[in-house]
């Protein structure tokens, strides 16, 4: 199983990130079924009836990131992190699309916890994976109107990254294809990301609560966590 890493170059520029790693064996993943739907309709009324539209630019950990795309020369504003374009989704009283019961469940988590998190096929990795700094070089394939497309990041932008390319552009942006979740999904890594004022104490919780529904829909999946970054 290939694990993920931290370049020291996003340490040194990003002393206050922590990501979570959660490694998740054996799922048993499928469509949207009515625990990941109702998990997930749930966690974004009770969102709504505590936030608004306005209250988003004042929340610390939405700050946090849109400093962070700065830094590494990325417009927050065009390109939000994934916690800020869901939220975005679900205060202008949009429901999230039911993807399949491992994204729905993972979705739910980010919007619950306040915190962007990805999931990813590990099976489909070409190697180990590391949050780095792009050369610019490494190819980032996706779907667009049905035909593949390869585009590349920017010098500098902070990327996830195997030997055979980009598996998520922006640090939490967008993913690409290749490692995506499917309905056929095995074994798979979820990243939560984190940056001060975020606590260990809820990064933590954050994981834990993703692995009590994970176990829930595949009771025999083999799961295990690290803390990579600031709060290892």
């Amino acid at each position: 199983m290939y694990r993920a890493s931290i370049h020291p170059d996003v340490l040194q520029q990003f002393p206050q990130y922590s990501g979570l790693l959660l490694y998740a064996e054996n799922l048993t993943n499928g469509p949207s079924d009515e625990y990941s739907t109702v998990l997930l309709r749930r966690v974004e009324q009770e969102l709504r009836e505590r936030l608004s539209l306005e209250d988003l630019p004042k929340l610390p950990h939405i700050q946090a990131w849109r400093e962070a795309y700065r830094r590494f020369g990325s417009n927050p504003k065009k390109f939000p992190c994934s916690l800020e374009a869901l939220l975005k989704r679900v205060l202008k009283g949009n429901e999230l699309p039911a993807i399949n019961r491992v994204v729905d469940i993972y979705n739910a988590m980010s919007l619950e916890h306040l915190l962007p998190v990805g999931g990813e096929d590990w099976t489909k990795l070409a190697s180990e994976l590391a949050l780095t700094p792009a050369t610019g070089t490494e190819p980032f394939v996706v779907f667009h109107e049905g035909q593949e497309t390869v585009t590349y990041p920017d010098k500098g932008e902070i990327i996830w990254a195997d030997a055979e390319g980009v598996t998520c552009r922006r640090w939490n942006w967008r993913q690409c294809k290749r490692t995506q979740l499917t309905e056929a999904t095995r074994h798979a890594y979820f990243v939560l990301d984190s940056l001060a004022p975020y606590t260990k104490d809820q990064l933590q919780a954050a994981g834990e609560t993703l692995a009590s529904h994970l176990r829930h829909v595949a009771p025999d999946c083999t799961i295990s966590i690290e803390i990579l970054g600031a709060l290892a």
